[in-house]
């Protein structure tokens, strides 16, 4: 399957199943798993960042359409398609793995550490910000904090199960022909 049409069914499974699976869950007005944001943290290593936040906009804005929000979603995840490339260049092996992989995974970043710590720091900046931008003020910083970190653990235990349900298979590229 081409990586144009793999990215077209990932974006609206993953919006879909947001819509009419994980956006009726709320466990106490504390815990709104969110996993949609998985499109951005999959996005091929070789898409500008220019592309990157039009995509990242493009997929907020299709799920505040579906919830009705002025746009915070679209903030959220241009905020984290703007910091994914400083990640992953923290975080990727020093044998330039975005060489030599199509996109972020278990196996391109090195390791089940490096690539939840990548996932984790996105899906962190992603809630914050828009936990922040529901309240319009962090009035209540516990609730806010507790909030943010309790959505983060239960939306990264989705990406976790997500990695194992759909393997995503890629092979090492070499420079030979």
């Amino acid at each position: 399957m081409s990586t144009l049409v793999k990215n077209i069914v990932r974006f609206i499974l993953l919006i879909l199943f947001q819509v009419y699976v994980l956006d009726k869950i709320h466990l106490h007005q504390m815990v709104t798993p969110y996993i949609y944001m998985l499109f951005i943290i999959w996005m091929p290593f070789k898409l500008s960042r220019g592309w990157q936040m039009i995509l990242a906009f493009v997929l907020g804005f299709t799920l505040d359409s579906f919830r009705h929000n002025p746009g915070f979603h679209a903030s959220a995840c241009v905020l984290i398609a703007y910091f994914r490339p400083f990640f992953i260049n923290i975080l990727i092996p020093q044998e330039g793995a975005d060489a030599n992989y199509e996109e972020p995974s278990v196996k391109s970043m090195g390791g089940f550490l490096p690539y939840m710590i990548y996932a984790g720091m996105l899906t962190l900046i992603h809630h914050g910000w828009l936990f922040m931008l529901e309240a319009w003020q962090i009035g209540n910083v516990w609730y806010f904090i507790i909030k943010t970190l309790t959505s983060t653990a239960i939306s990264l235990l989705l990406i976790i199960i997500t990695e194992l349900l759909f393997s995503r298979k890629q092979q090492f590229r070499t420079n030979t022909v």
